[in-house]
């Protein structure tokens, strides 16, 4: 277990890092290729591979959509990342919304990330109370 813990904690710093730059070749990196993305509990929604994490992701940056990375945790085998987003439709357009991603962990890529809009949610999701 500690392997995996730092293997996750190393893996925290590149999100951190990949997120406030935006750079989707950093996150390519970062991502599983079979790595999805979408509400918690429907994981036949939303994306179903890397590619179409990446494409959501330069749709969404293309669009105006801005994200602030406020915190990232690294759990035994996920990633409670927070977010101050602007510019997406749900975020609001009138100021930053707070936003929260568990991303779970596999062999040192990100395998599965999850939106929630409740931090504490979503850190019972990632195992970090």
């Amino acid at each position: 277990m500690p392997e995996q813990v730092h293997v996750t904690s190393e893996l925290a710093e590149r999100v951190r890092e990949a997120l406030e730059t935006a750079d989707l070749d950093a996150m390519r990196q970062l991502l599983a290729p079979d790595a999805t993305w979408g509400p918690p509990d429907h994981p036949e929604w939303g994306c179903q591979n890397r590619d179409e994490v990446l494409a959501w992701f330069r749709h969404g940056r293309d669009g105006g959509g801005r994200a602030r990375v406020i915190d990232v945790i690294a759990g035994p085998d996920t990633l409670l990342v927070g977010l101050e987003v602007t510019g997406f439709p749900r975020a609001g357009r009138d100021g930053p919304v707070e936003r929260w991603q568990v991303m779970t962990v596999r062999h040192g890529s990100v395998k599965d990330i999850c939106g929630f809009d409740n931090r504490a949610e979503a850190a019972r999701r990632a195992g970090l109370s």
